[in-house]
């Protein structure tokens, strides 16, 4: 698996991730833990978490296509 194969998953994972954060947040879902409801401010770190890594796993995927562009232009 390259470099720019493996930021393009995870990337996508964690813009799925962050989707799932969103989408509690504007339906208002209850999740329990064992027991523990889990507060909905936790999804909104979640989502900035989520966000962020795949906005990173997305740059570097498409600096990774740049690079390697350039390299096969010389």
């Amino acid at each position: 698996m390259t470099q720019r194969t493996f930021s393009l998953v995870t990337a996508v994972l964690f813009f799925l991730i962050g989707l799932l954060h969103a989408v509690r947040l504007l339906r208002g879902w209850q999740v329990t833990i064992e027991g523990a409801v889990v507060p909905i401010w936790i999804s909104w770190i979640g989502l900035a978490i989520a966000a962020y890594l795949a906005s990173q796993g997305f740059r570097l995927a498409s600096e990774n296509l740049r690079t390697r562009g350039s390299d096969s232009a010389r």
